[in-house]
């Protein structure tokens, strides 16, 4: 992973750092090879991008948007839990190289794809459950990639309603 990357990614969470504990919840790194093995299990490598922030923190949520994590203890909210669930268990599934990972509370996904990685990171679509895809060209690439996923729609939309201290934005 290239130093711009690492500092990009470093800003982000400076970023989020500065939300009162009440709003963000930030869960521990992730200290061994489990996202190596998954990339293997699943036959996509994953960004760097986003494998730097759950390196960081296996796991993440601000004001209510979460980040899947990658843990047994997470009860169908690990990321290889969903990508089984929503690749092979559910009737409308997604397509491989897409990687679920933040849901919107509706059954629907912010997903990583797979298949676009360049220089370590990839586009943010946006996957609703309920519709019947003619193509892949006709999902809603979202975010450019993760670092600007969380900006805008973790910290920006947050800043919209709230002030880092929880308090009302009025």
């Amino acid at each position: 992973m290239d130093a711009d990357m690492i500092n990009e990614g470093n800003k982000i969470l400076v970023e989020m750092y500065k939300f009162s504990s009440e709003m963000v919840n930030l869960s521990a790194p992730i200290p061994d090879s489990r996202l190596e093995v998954f990339e293997d299990k699943i036959g996509h490598l994953l960004p760097n991008d986003f494998k730097y922030m759950l390196k960081k923190h296996n796991g993440f949520s601000l004001s209510g948007i979460e980040v899947y994590g990658f843990d047994e203890s997470l009860k169908g909210s690990s990321l290889d839990q969903v990508y089984q669930y929503e690749h092979f268990e559910v009737t409308n599934k997604m397509p491989l190289e897409f990687l679920p990972f933040s849901p919107d509370g509706r059954g629907n996904h912010y997903c990583l794809d797979l298949s676009r990685i360049d220089a370590g990171s990839c586009p943010v679509v946006f996957w609703q459950w309920d519709f019947q895809y003619q193509s892949t060209n006709d999902i809603e690439i979202c975010n450019e990639n993760f670092y600007d996923w969380i900006d805008e729609v973790l910290i920006a939309w947050t800043l919209e309603e709230y002030n880092y201290d929880g308090s009302p934005n009025n």
